[in-house]
């Protein structure tokens, strides 16, 4: 094959076709726990988003929750993937296999926020999040009934692998994914570039900016007690009682229950299985949709 700027458009447009087409149909969890944000800046400043008041009847005049008193910080990082494609192999025809190899960096650039969430996640019991306690802990600070303070826990400790319940179905969630820059193929293949002159080796870089971090605590629950119906409605039960700063039940639903692959079986046991115990209905079927995440392991 001869090399000219036809030929190179012709390499690009195939590696960049395959990235494109894996990017846009690889699936991935991380939206389970986390909503997607967009980024214009080097950081995005977040207010405390258990700071959102509730619906109240109007008595006077409004009650204005600044939302602005009290703000975290979710920095941008940068992430990169090259792979090199000799010179040699364009010329002589060799250079199919870098089409699939495109294809596999746009599933990794796809499955990334997967990479970013899950492994903290997993680490939020020992991660401190917006309000000075570790993500999942015992002692968060929340209201009770009459609006006063009081100690709030979204976690249960544990000899076991840890698992969690989850409330996916409102619009904040409890983890944030932040997009400042899609990943993107780009080459780096004119003949007066540095690699390409002194090494005869064409470049493809995918980039991009994005990070992870927290969102709503009240939301989730983590538990390392092991997996059986009475643990599971303890958990339910620690959700359900969390409150906002005027008292209201927040109305959580733990509709997704989220396990490592070596808890699936135990989770199917306890929200799949119509009858247990040799014959017993069981009460917590369909009760949480099983999630497992290979992550979590």
């Amino acid at each position: 094959m001869d090399i000219n700027a036809s030929t190179l458009r012709s390499v690009y447009t195939g590696l960049s076709t395959a990235f494109n087409a894996r990017l846009a149909t690889t699936p991935t969890q991380y939206r389970t726990v986390a909503m997607d944000v967009p980024s214009s800046t080097a950081m995005n400043e977040y207010p405390r988003m258990d700071d959102l008041p509730g619906i109240r009847e109007w008595v006077g005049d409004r009650l204005i929750h600044d939302l602005s008193a009290s703000t975290y910080i979710i920095r941008n990082k940068e992430f990169e993937g090259t792979v090199g494609v000799k010179r040699a192999s364009i010329e002589d025809d060799q250079f199919g296999f870098y089409t699939t190899i495109s294809a596999q960096m746009g599933q990794d650039a796809a499955e990334f926020p997967d990479q970013l969430v899950w492994p903290l996640w997993k680490a939020g019991d020992a991660t401190l999040c917006y309000d000075g306690q570790n993500f999942f802990d015992t002692d968060h600070p929340g209201f009770d009934e009459n609006g006063g303070e009081t100690s709030v826990s979204n976690f249960t400790a544990g000899a076991g692998p840890a698992w969690y319940l989850v409330d996916d179905t409102r619009v904040i969630q409890p983890m944030v994914f932040q997009k400042r820059k899609p990943f993107k193929l780009v080459p780096m293949d004119k003949e007066t570039d540095t690699n390409v002159f002194m090494k005869g080796q064409y470049l493809y870089g995918v980039d991009g900016r994005c990070n992870a971090g927290f969102g709503l605590w009240q939301l989730a629950h983590m538990s390392k007690a092991t997996l059986t119906p009475a643990n599971f409605k303890a958990a339910r039960d620690a959700l359900g009682a969390i409150r906002k700063k005027n008292g209201q039940i927040i109305n959580i639903r733990p509709a997704k229950l989220i396990v490592p692959q070596a808890l699936e079986a135990d989770a199917k046991q306890v929200v799949e299985a119509q009858l247990i115990n040799g014959g017993d209905s069981n009460i917590w079927f369909k009760a949480s949709e099983v999630v497992v995440v290979p992550q979590l392991g």
